[in-house]
């Protein structure tokens, strides 16, 4: 099958910026994702560029004390621990653009149908405090603010990264037109979760069928009860079976699998829907950005 080269595409070049190859998180994984994508021929003028953000930007979601320290690197060292990142003026400027990103897509899939960021689901981070490897939530900012500007009803978060949601969901706990929904390795980072309005944790180590299953009946169950204006969607690749830190047995063509079916029951729906990557984890970079790009093949195909 043949893919689509005006499948919107929403991508800043300063996502990826010189660090620490040797870090658990791999920050260029942004810049690969975006050469596999543009070789694939999936870039062109459909490619859409955030502007840079700043802190005024997210305090409709997050306190303004601590944005107001995380952009001036006057976080203690324990929070800055609990992050998981060295502070640097780059990873700040990249950390307020994103969330922009998430909410061009976002507009983008409300007017097309369907929109990709190359970058988002930074789903740990909290209202006045970050966590693994999350400073700011563009998914809860996003939410928020279409919801405030009543750009839409409702939104429904499908949450598929292997780690459970839990900033999303407390930042949203209290927002009764944005349903949070998150399937999650149970036994896996954070140990302490916050209640989404849906949880479904998986035992370790679960396969494709029995996965696919529950996110098939889940996704089907939702778009029947909430009828939602927008899917924000966490395409997580750490349920891969060789990623670092997944702990769930999912094949790269059960990604694939999964993937598809997320975004054609959507589609079906004639719900629009937006993805995010979210979290991987791999030693080869280049491998990592390939599964990253799976969301967004997925997607050239409709």
């Amino acid at each position: 099958m043949t893919l689509n080269p005006h499948l919107p595409l929403i991508y800043h070049p300063n996502y990826s910026f010189s660090f620490d190859p040797k870090h658990r998180f791999v920050m260029s994984k942004f810049a690969n994702l975006y050469q596999h994508v543009k070789q694939l021929g999936l870039v062109n003028h459909n490619l859409t560029q955030p502007r840079l953000g700043n802190p005024d930007d997210l305090e409709l979601v997050h306190c303004a004390n601590y944005l107001d320290d995380l952009w001036h690197n006057n976080l203690e060292e324990k929070a800055l621990r609990r992050i998981g990142l060295p502070w640097s003026e780059p990873l700040i400027a990249r950390t307020f653009t994103a969330p922009l990103g998430t909410l061009e897509t976002a507009r983008l899939a409300l007017k097309h149908g369907l929109a990709c960021h190359l970058a988002g689901g930074t789903h740990h981070a909290h209202t006045d405090f970050g966590s693994g490897f999350c400073m700011v939530n563009d998914l809860a900012f996003t939410a928020q603010t279409l919801i405030q500007n009543r750009e839409l009803t409702n939104v429904l978060i499908f949450d598929l990264d292997v780690h459970q949601g839990d900033g999303t969901a407390a930042m949203l706990a209290h927002q009764p037109y944005a349903y949070t929904c998150s399937i999650h390795c149970e036994k896996n980072f954070p140990f302490r979760k916050s209640p989404s309005d849906l949880d479904i944790g998986l035992a370790n180590n679960m396969q494709d069928d029995e996965y696919l299953g529950v996110v098939d009946d889940t996704l089907q169950f939702l778009l029947s009860e909430l009828n939602p204006d927008l899917v924000l969607y966490d395409a997580g690749v750490d349920i891969w079976q060789e990623d670092g830190l997944g702990k769930l047995d999912i094949t790269w063509q059960g990604i694939e699998k999964r993937d598809n079916l997320v975004l054609k029951r959507c589609l079906q729906h004639s719900t629009p829907v937006a993805t995010v990557i979210g979290g991987g984890y791999d030693r080869d970079h280049l491998r990592l950005a390939q599964r990253h790009a799976i969301v967004v093949e997925q997607a050239a195909r409709f």
